[in-house]
């Protein structure tokens, strides 16, 4: 996409700063996870990881390397990398157990 590419780097700060303060609240919600529920703590741990992996990058070559393309026929997914496919799968993640635990609460609930 190159999103903000030309905007004189004050977005690398500002998306490095972001990941950071994201995988802080994250890590810290991840330490509150009761052990062995693994459910609730990878998709936090998926996030997390790929949102240092972007900053690394950010930080040793001034923007996230993206080296994976999709396409189909004349079709193309826009370039991502491993980190990016770990934040989403980490983001659905938390959406999909966080309503299947609200779902199993309000089952038990119910009872």
């Amino acid at each position: 996409f190159s999103f903000l590419s030309d905007a004189g780097g004050w977005q690398i700060w500002f998306f490095t700063a972001l990941a950071v303060a994201i995988s802080g609240l994250l890590g810290f919600w991840l330490w509150r996870t009761p052990r062995g529920d693994w459910r609730q703590a990878a998709p936090y741990a998926l996030v997390i990881g790929g949102a240092i992996g972007n900053v690394i990058d950010r930080l040793i070559h001034g923007h996230v390397i993206d080296f994976i393309q999709w396409h189909w026929q004349e079709h193309y997914w826009p370039s991502f990398n491993i980190a990016d496919s770990a934040i989403v799968g980490g983001a659905i993640g938390i959406a999909l157990f966080g309503l299947m635990n609200r779902s199993e609460e309000q089952g038990a609930r119910g009872k």
